[in-house]
């Protein structure tokens, strides 16, 4: 090997070897390194995902459903197609589980309205409740309708959830007695008693065209109104969606759409 190329060799080697010793301290950290390198994140997109069970829970028909009245009734103005809401007022549990609780939104409709007769006859109502909305905005179809209404607004429910007013019959006999004594007194007065004979015949056909012009109670559940509903099917819910906080606390009252 020639002296040259030698030395040549040499310088090159030495100056490769200063290079790569600089390229290492400047990448390396100054001080001593005690904590780990951080990791490097993960994507979202990468994550596990909960997997559905795809389990159904069936609340059976014939289960009772306690609910309150958020907006009023009546007979003098219902008609049927028009929207009524409810909330619960007691949780429905199955196997130890809360499925619908407190403050969940049924909405429903009015599917007959009769008004009480002019002679006989009480005010009637049918109301069929169609949709369930639990609180955690999870909504299914349901066929429920009343079975019974509280004492209060002095309705009745039979077995096929007919809604019944309170009836008239004693308001329309005191009408016509009433009209009837007045006459008399009237016509008494003016003839002796044969102008009070004729006076109490008047006075009993006011008061029979009264009560021929007027109708009876008419059948009404005022917002508030306390009533039992019944399943007329098996509910099927998601057990994916069944999932709750809070449960038994009242739930911030929905507000209905208005009708268009």
């Amino acid at each position: 090997m020639k002296p040259g190329f030698t030395a040549r060799w040499i310088v090159t080697a030495f100056a490769s070897a200063t290079f790569a010793a600089s390229f290492l301290a400047a990448q390396a950290p100054e001080g001593p390194q005690t904590d780990p390198p951080p990791a490097t994140p993960v994507p979202k997109s990468s994550l596990p995902r909960p997997t559905p069970t795809g389990e159904r829970i069936t609340v059976p028909a014939g289960t009772r459903v306690g609910v309150n009245l958020e907006n009023g009734i009546s007979t003098a103005s219902a008609k049927p197609g028009d929207s009524v809401y409810f909330r619960t007022s007691f949780p429905i549990t199955i196997n130890n589980k809360v499925v619908m609780p407190v403050g969940s939104y049924l909405r429903g409709e009015v599917s007959d309205a009769k008004r009480p007769g002019r002679i006989k006859g009480r005010g009637e109502l049918r109301i069929r409740l169609n949709t369930l909305v639990l609180p955690n905005g999870y909504t299914v179809d349901l066929n429920a309708e009343p079975r019974s209404t509280d004492s209060g607004s002095n309705t009745k429910t039979d077995s096929e959830g007919k809604i019944s007013g309170p009836a008239g019959k004693g308001k329309d006999v005191e009408t016509v007695a009433t009209t009837t004594v007045a006459g008399a007194g009237i016509g008494g007065i003016a003839g002796g008693g044969k102008g009070a004979g004729i006076g109490a015949g008047i006075g009993g056909l006011a008061g029979l065209a009264a009560v021929l012009l007027s109708r009876g109670p008419e059948a009404q559940l005022p917002r508030g109104s306390s009533m039992d509903l019944v399943l007329e099917r098996d509910l099927t819910l998601d057990a994916d969606q069944i999932h709750y906080t809070n449960v038994g606390q009242p739930n911030t009252v929905i507000v209905p759409p208005a009708n268009p």
